[in-house]
């Protein structure tokens, strides 16, 4: 997990699509498994960055997840799709 949110983290590295993949795919494990900052990170990502209602959904529920957790950056990105 620590490699995918050093990828995302990267200010070159994070912003190309196959980083991005990469990182979505390390992530997934932990958010599964309830890590609560993978699934804010994931949630994001899948939020942000997918075209396809499917993945956003399941990122927007990733989303809910975390900030049930009391994840402020999840809790924030909530508010702005809300918006």
């Amino acid at each position: 997990m620590r490699v995918a949110l050093w990828l995302l983290d990267s200010p070159r590295l994070g912003q190309t699509p196959g980083v991005k993949r990469i990182a979505g795919n390390l992530l997934k494990q932990p958010a599964r498994k309830g890590c609560v900052q993978a699934q804010s990170r994931l949630g994001q990502l899948l939020c942000r960055d997918c075209g396809n209602t499917r993945d956003r959904r399941i990122g927007y529920e990733l989303l809910r997840q975390a900030a049930r957790a009391g994840d402020r950056s999840a809790q924030q990105e909530l508010e702005r799709l809300s918006r």
